[in-house]
């Protein structure tokens, strides 16, 4: 096979405009907490960047192939639909990718910072292959998607030695509500394509308008715990609105007339990018009043 075509094909599998969401969890953690910038904060936000992100979406791409055939929004950002002549490539790619920077972190890190690392790792795996395949196991689903988020920024955090604080927590929590709410409604677009093709998800459980209202919850719940932090991590709660802006016009949405919410998601991954550099100018004014 061409080398330049199985490069583009690896690339699309990695879904280079998701790679920030986790490499950026992990280099804020790590920075903030140990204000330096040092080989392990290098290699970590390189991992996270790319071989993290090939893993996740290339795995799930591979095990999602039969049905992501038959869902009309797959391909690009939303998802690739690779020929199965790429499968074990891609496969391959992402242990061998994985492999060299997890051996680095692993013998640079500590007990608990690998045990942290080899949790992600696990749900990264398992939520699209089986025999746990946790992403078609209905609120199993939503939080393994969050945590895929998530564990970058814990693992940058216990990597760091970050003391553990009740604000340090409900942070994480916030972080951890939204990658919920995202999943959730981002499922509501699958559920006439998920049904079709005999999946279950939060979304083919419960419904449209349910886990519309869900998701509303959710990233609202996030507001609130981030109004509980010391200053002026409030000001982080003022993040959530344009998600709830976005969410908001769904929350009547049929299951029949689900693939609207489509729409509502296109617009999501643009508020993602505002969000992103509403929480970059956060981080500075903290860096700012935080004491070297």
């Amino acid at each position: 096979m061409p080398m330049s075509e199985a490069i583009r094909q690896l690339a699309l599998a990695s879904r280079p405009v998701s790679w920030i969401n986790t490499a950026y969890p992990f280099a804020a953690a790590y920075l903030l907490t140990t204000r330096e910038i040092d080989v392990f904060l290098i290699v970590g936000t390189v991992f996270f960047l790319i071989p993290y992100n090939l893993a996740m979406y290339g795995i799930n791409d591979v095990f999602d192939y039969e049905s992501d055939l038959r869902n009309p929004r797959k391909g690009g950002a939303h998802g690739a639909v690779l020929d199965r002549r790429w499968h074990r490539l891609i496969l391959r790619a992402s242990a061998v990718g994985c492999v060299p920077f997890v051996i680095y972190l692993v013998g640079s890190g500590s007990t608990s910072s690998t045990v942290v690392l080899a949790l992600s790792l696990f749900f990264v795996v398992f939520y699209s292959a089986p025999p746990l395949r946790l992403k078609e196991r209905p609120f199993a689903d939503s939080v393994t998607s969050s945590i895929h988020f998530v564990s970058p920024a814990v693992f940058g955090l216990v990597a760091a030695g970050a003391q553990w604080t009740v604000p340090l927590a409900l942070i994480v929590g916030a972080f951890g509500l939204w990658g919920i709410a995202s999943h959730a409604f981002g499922a509501v677009q699958d559920i006439v394509a998920d049904r079709a093709a005999g999946i279950a998800s939060i979304a083919t459980v419960m419904g449209a308008r349910w886990t519309v209202r869900f998701a509303l919850a959710a990233y609202s719940a996030a507001g609130v715990l981030m109004l509980a932090t010391p200053w002026p991590g409030p000001l982080a709660a003022v993040v959530v609105v344009p998600y709830l802006v976005t969410v908001w016009p769904y929350r009547s949405l049929t299951d029949a007339d689900a693939e609207r919410a489509t729409a509502g998601w296109k617009r999501f991954l643009w508020v993602n990018q505002l969000a992103g550099f509403l929480v970059t100018l956060l981080l500075i004014l903290q860096w700012t009043l935080s004491p070297a």
